[in-house]
């Protein structure tokens, strides 16, 4: 998530659109509201500590640039939603709109610059 996230505060500062499309785990921690601690598995600790001495900004703190600039849409794919057990009224404050696939193909269609991660 903070890959995707950081990407999509760059392109806005940057005066870019940006759409960013939540799916499984990261649809399941946002959610969550897991989003002011990295969580990264026991063997990446060192991972950890360097988030918290290099004060990289949180998921939260992101995800809030993002929503804030007014060039970011955030969508939650409901497929994943169910799978997850992610519940609509869990997300209705984190992203802008719920999309299936057919939705999130029309959407895409013709982007030239994508990241998959």
């Amino acid at each position: 998530m903070h890959q995707g996230l950081s990407i999509a505060a760059a392109a806005t500062a940057s005066g870019r659109r940006a759409d960013v499309f939540f799916f499984w785990w990261a649809l399941e921690r946002l959610s969550k509201g897991a989003l002011d601690e990295p969580d990264f598995p026991p063997e990446r600790d060192a991972v950890n500590d360097r988030f918290e001495t290099r004060n990289l900004p949180t998921l939260r703190t992101l995800l809030g640039y993002a929503r804030e600039s007014g060039l970011c849409t955030l969508y939650a794919c409901t497929g994943s939603m169910a799978i997850v057990g992610a519940p609509p009224p869990s997300l209705e404050a984190a992203v802008h709109q719920f999309v299936g696939w057919s939705a999130i193909l029309q959407i895409t269609a013709g982007v030239t610059d994508r990241f998959y991660l």
